[in-house]
């Protein structure tokens, strides 16, 4: 076939033009201005899940600037709805403002960056300057704004002065369209300055209040974002305001790919035979009724298979974001949830009171608002299509998701190893003392979280951040003999070296020969073989675990 797999590319037209593989979400124009009619509509859904181009879709569609018949040529908009079309496509001013990189360590640096956002929007338009239609005033402010000279109060002005400018230009109210909200919100709350947070707040709420509320120079507006802020704190007196989070089921098949939109898209690429791959890495979010794979995961991977012949899936969430939110959730002070954790990473659902509305600067205050945060920007999802509010039963989604969890889950075990337990674990690992080894590492198993459905690689990285925390650099899958040993350990001053081989068992009779086959690979694979010069001595031992339950032996 044509049509290429294109990652990254989130301009509707360009993404068109390029030949790139559209999945056709084009329905949601129609529903969107044909049959909701809200005069203004929020979407709100993790990112990665295709918001800007939708919202690119949209400025395509409705800009009366443009002549986009090339680009929905084919689509379903076109084809089902052919009046619909003749009606609104490219008939309205198009307003688009993505707040995607406001951000900084500072709200100077933040307010900067809003700043050129606002100039550039102002740069695509800059005709207005000239226009005689447009009030005088409205030129003085609009140039000010171009060269980032505006005020503060003509910055939170900005999207209506300009919209007044469109309106008496082109004779029709215009479309409005805001993408990522939140994002200087949610970059705010990061920084932990409370300061910043608040005179952020007072920016974004005045520029989304003032061009939203009563605005006769608006005919619609859509706006998305991670969460819906409360309505008191940043959309005051918006009216008509119409908001659908991850547990909407109205419009829910338009943000993320679903699995027969999944398996045409394998089939144009003869790889069908990747669905079950794809479903276990990918798949399992739930919003509204619709389950749905995330976008960004599964065309990169393909990407990866068609153009790099890379066969194994990545973590491409974890490569493309900060995980802060579950970092700062496992790492709280006044909330332990590590049980709660513990049933999620072994596959299992927990049921919690979930909020659909917040704010930023609320969001560690309870666990209630910590699992709602984690439902909508999408590390849990619901654990089924039944109604989404209030009480909700979530899990992981997904392998990709479960894996960033362990990461973190991991991350704070090693921050808070007890240190008597762990002396005496290493001590007796260096003395070859396989009952105090045993016991101390089964008793560290017992004071952390871990998976009973996982392989050995939670094991081997525990035990790696083990000797890592005692000042050791050990040697992880490292190439010896006849294939990789799980975990060398090095001590110069003893000039001794411990040699690991792991297992996991099946189940707790099977720990003693699991550990004598550990230790048979590491002769069998020649492991041992070779001595490091400098180095006399050579520890060689088998650990076995089953759930947490360890085992050491030593030859």
């Amino acid at each position: 076939m044509n049509k290429m797999i294109v990652v990254g590319n989130d301009i509707f037209d360009q993404f068109i033009k390029d030949d790139g593989y559209y999945v056709d979400k084009t329905e949601l124009i129609y529903e969107l201005a044909a049959e909701s009619r809200n005069k203004v509509t929020l979407f709100t859904r993790p990112r990665r899940f295709g918001k800007t181009l939708i919202m690119s879709m949209l400025e395509s569609f409705f800009d009366i600037r443009r002549n986009s018949t090339e680009s929905f040529r084919g689509l379903n908009i076109l084809e089902n709805h052919p009046d619909f079309c003749n009606a609104w496509m490219n008939k309205y001013p198009v307003l688009f403002l993505s707040f995607k990189d406001v951000e900084g360590i500072s709200f100077q640096e933040a307010y900067r960056m809003l700043e050129g956002e606002i100039a550039k929007l102002c740069i695509k338009f800059s005709e207005l300057e000239n226009e005689e239609k447009a009030a005088a005033a409205d030129k003085a402010v609009f140039h000010r704004l171009m060269f980032k000279e505006a005020t503060k109060e003509e910055i939170k002005n900005s999207l209506q002065t300009i919209m007044r400018m469109m309106k008496s230009v082109y004779g029709k109210p215009v479309i409005l369209l805001i993408d990522e909200y939140d994002v200087p919100l949610s970059k705010a709350e990061e920084t932990k300055n409370r300061e910043y947070y608040k005179q952020m707040l007072d920016v974004i709420r005045g520029i989304l209040s003032i061009s939203l509320k009563t605005n006769e120079y608006l005919k619609f507006a859509v706006v998305t974002g991670c969460l819906r802020i409360s309505k008191e704190s940043i959309f005051t007196g918006v009216n008509n305001f119409a908001s659908y989070s991850v547990s909407r089921r109205k419009f829910s098949r338009y943000f993320g790919f679903t699995e027969n939109e999944v398996a045409e898209m394998l089939d144009a690429f003869g790889l069908s035979e990747k669905m079950e791959l794809i479903r276990k890495w990918y798949d399992g979010y739930i919003f509204g009724n619709t389950e749905v794979f995330c976008p960004w995961d599964v065309v990169s991977y393909l990407s990866s298979v068609i153009y790099d012949d890379e066969e194994e899936p990545q973590n491409y969430w974890a490569n493309t974001s900060s995980n802060a939110i579950l970092d700062d959730f496992v790492n709280h002070r006044k909330i332990d949830a590590s049980e709660k954790f513990e049933i999620l990473l072994n596959g299992g659902t927990i049921t919690e009171d979930i909020c659909e509305e917040l704010t930023y600067d609320r969001i560690f205050d309870s666990e209630k608002n910590l699992w709602s945060v984690m439902l909508m920007t999408g590390y849990i999802t619901r654990a089924d299509k039944s109604a989404g509010k209030g009480r909700v039963k979530l899990r992981i989604p997904n392998a990709e998701i479960a894996e960033i969890f362990k990461d973190a889950v991991l991350d704070k075990f090693e921050k808070t190893l007890d240190t008597d337990d762990v002396d005496a674990f290493v001590t007796g690992m260096w003395n070859k003392d396989d009952k105090t080894a045993s016991d101390m590492l089964t008793r560290i198993l017992w004071n952390s979280i871990s998976y009973f459905d996982y392989g050995e690689d939670y094991y081997h990285g525990m035990l790696k951040g083990i000797f890592t925390s005692r000042g050791y650099v050990p040697d992880s899958n490292d190439e010896a003999g006849l294939g990789r040993l799980d975990l060398r350990v090095k001590d110069r001053i003893k000039r001794s070296i411990l040699l690991m081989e792991f297992k996991r068992s099946e189940k707790e009779s099977d720990m003693d020969a699991d550990c004598n086959d550990a230790i048979a690979q590491i002769f069998d694979k020649g492991y041992n073989r070779i001595m490091p010069e400098g180095y006399e001595k050579q520890l060689i031992a088998g650990i076995a675990f089953y759930a947490k339950n360890a085992m050491v032996k030593f030859v």
